[in-house]
Formats: structure tokens, sequence, C-alpha cells
């Protein structure tokens, strides 16, 4: 079964929405828990790295990191057919992350 390295490539804040829905009270600004650039290893099916902060962007992809890790490529969408980029679904300040098999273990 491979290995998988989860990367954050992308944090975005999308001020309209913000200031429209947003209540005031909530963190200004991108996501505050990931910083671009930050890595994670997935070892084993369903092993969540302890320094993943978020629930819901986990969730957001264990879809694509049960697939990946069974056997599933994303070829027909991506250069690499070892690699899938996916981001949670905060629509105002979503982050984007890099799926990628590294090794087998």
């Amino acid at each position: 079964m491979p290995r998988l390295k989860n990367s954050v490539i992308k944090k975005m804040h999308n001020t309209e929405l913000a200031e429209a829905y947003r209540r005031d009270d909530i963190h200004e600004g991108p996501c505050p828990y990931y910083t671009e650039g930050q890595e994670f290893i997935i070892n084993h099916l369903g092993e969540r790295p302890v320094d993943f902060f978020c629930d819901w962007a986990w969730n957001d992809l264990y879809k694509f990191i049960f697939s990946m890790m069974t056997g599933g490529e994303f070829g027909n969408w991506m250069k690499d057919k070892n690699t899938f980029i996916a981001c949670c679904t905060d629509g105002i300040k979503p982050v984007v992350f890099k799926l990628e098999k590294v090794e087998e273990i």
C-alpha cells in the first residue's frame, strides 16, 4: 500500500463573501490552521496525521486518500496519475492540498 504526502499548496480568502456572510467574531483572513508548504505523511489507510488539525478538511480529503491508497489514480484529470489536487469545502477561506503517492510500505 502506498504512503501519501499531503502538502498545503495554497490558502485563500474570499473577502467579499466574508464581509457579506461571516459573523464579525469569527477569525479574519485565511485559515489559521495551516501554512503553505506544510506537509503531512499518511502511512496507513485511516491514519489521520496527529498534527492535521481540521476535521472538516480531513473529511473532505479522505475520499481521495482512500482511493489513492487502494490503487486508484487520477490520470484522466491530472498530468501525474499519482497526484491529486483537492481542497476543503470552506467557501470563505479554502485551503488547497496536493495529495501524492510517495512510496510503497
